[in-house]
């Protein structure tokens, strides 16, 4: 079985937070019901197009697993079909605009009515206070967040991330609480409200600088760069350019073709318990015992000599080659995979992590795939709706609409067009 196999989700969500929540829940077996725009859809159906006439790679690749209807709640019969979903789902999940729900005549108190068992869960970009009402997008919470303060390299701008901290990283918060109020309704019996905020889940992926940051208040931060080359701290947590967060000295490292490949690199750890192990790999194996090298504290103020030296060494061979050198050492290292290379992985593809989906519109293209996995309950990706294609099967499969009740339904403009409708 799945996991989650029974739990209906009601998903209100568009762009990126929400729906990586809910493809979660998915791919763990809930029956995810996307609520769309009649017509228009999640408005990344549209964004980044890469296929005239097709849905884009931004909106096939958060909305897999799931079933689309077309909805208008503002209509009189769009509402008594949003009523009758909120009826039978479990959990309703929204990352509208504060008061969006509200407007339309569901405020909490309104879904608590209909089904006191219904868990709503929300995203928003900042938590209640003075930023509550405004707008946000991936960039912002990583600067709101403590990210972007923390990245890049001393002498730089703050930098946001690659990575969709923001956005796909308070998905996933909010997916853990949505599975932990579903734990505890069977306990309680009753739903409630789950709230995620993007700046809340950034600080809470940003926790070790927080750390840094009281530490600072006894002294300095001994294994940041910085200090071994004697610059001052100032009074909040510096830019640490690829320095290691954990202690261990690490670095990004050239490699061999690096002249000419973007992604020739290496991250080295020169980590205290198989120091002499780096010294034999780099050919200094006087390092290890001698003066000023042979202890950790003494070799912080020699670091960049140490990783120039490692360098050389490194710049001699490919990333894959300093990868398997240095792994029967037990020394970290890690290559800097593009994500080309990614990609093409025969590992994570055969992990399911990166998956090849078909779609009847754009084709066959590459996706990511679960990134949990679970023994009892395997994955299987499939392709994101077409705009209100599952509207019928849901009024009449779900909600149990039929005969002239269905037909008036379709016909009252509430989910499309009767023609969309009946497909």
């Amino acid at each position: 079985m799945k996991a989650l196999e029974g739990v209906k989700i009601l998903d209100f969500t568009h762009v990126q937070s929400g729906p990586t929540c809910t493809q979660l829940l998915a791919w763990f077996g809930a029956d995810v019901i996307k609520v769309e725009r009649p017509g228009v859809g999640d408005a990344t159906r549209k964004q980044l197009v890469d296929v005239p006439g097709a849905d884009s790679l931004y909106f096939t690749m958060l909305n897999h697993n799931k079933r689309s209807i077309e909805l208008n709640p503002k209509n009189e019969a769009g509402k008594e079909v949003l009523t009758r979903l909120v009826e039978t789902c479990d959990v309703l999940v929204e990352n509208f605009a504060p008061g969006a729900l509200d407007r339309m005549g569901f405020s909490w108190e309104r879904i608590q009515e209909i089904n006191p068992r219904i868990i709503m869960a929300s995203v928003k970009g900042f938590g209640p206070g003075k930023y509550e009402d405004c707008k946000v997008y991936e960039n912002v919470a990583q600067c709101a967040g403590g990210a972007a303060s923390t990245t890049g390299f001393l002498d730089g701008p703050p930098l946001v991330t690659g990575a969709q901290i923001g956005d796909s990283g308070t998905g996933l918060h909010l997916a853990l609480g949505i599975v932990t109020a579903l734990y505890q309704r069977e306990r309680s019996g009753r739903g409630q409200k789950v709230l995620a905020p993007m700046q809340d889940g950034v600080i809470n992926l940003c926790r070790v600088k927080l750390r840094d940051q009281q530490r600072l208040s006894v002294g300095p931060l001994t294994e940041y760069s910085q200090y071994g080359a004697g610059i001052p701290f100032g009074d909040s947590t510096p830019r640490a350019g690829n320095d290691s967060g954990g202690g261990q000295p690490g670095r990004i490292l050239k490699c061999k073709g690096w002249e000419t490949d973007p992604n020739a690199y290496t991250y080295f750890i020169t980590q205290a318990a198989v120091w002499e192990k780096v010294c034999d790999v780099i050919g200094e194996p006087d390092w290890k015992d001698a003066p000023g090298y042979a202890t950790p504290a003494e070799r912080l103020d020699k670091l960049d000599a140490i990783f120039a030296r490692i360098e050389e060494w490194t710049m001699t061979k490919t990333k894959f080659e300093v990868m398997d050198i240095c792994n029967p050492h037990d020394i970290p290292v890690g290559p800097i995979l593009s994500t080309k290379e990614i990609m093409e992985d025969e590992g994570l593809r055969k992990t399911g992590t990166i998956v090849e989906v078909d779609h009847p519109t754009r084709g066959r293209y590459t996706s990511v795939g679960c990134p949990i996995k679970l023994s009892d309950s395997p994955v299987e990706v499939t392709r994101s709706p077409l705009l209100g294609e599952h509207t019928a099967e849901i009024l009449k499969d779900v909600l149990g609409y039929s005969g002239e009740d269905l037909a008036r339904i379709m016909e009252s403009g509430a989910v499309g067009t009767a023609k969309q409708a009946a497909e």
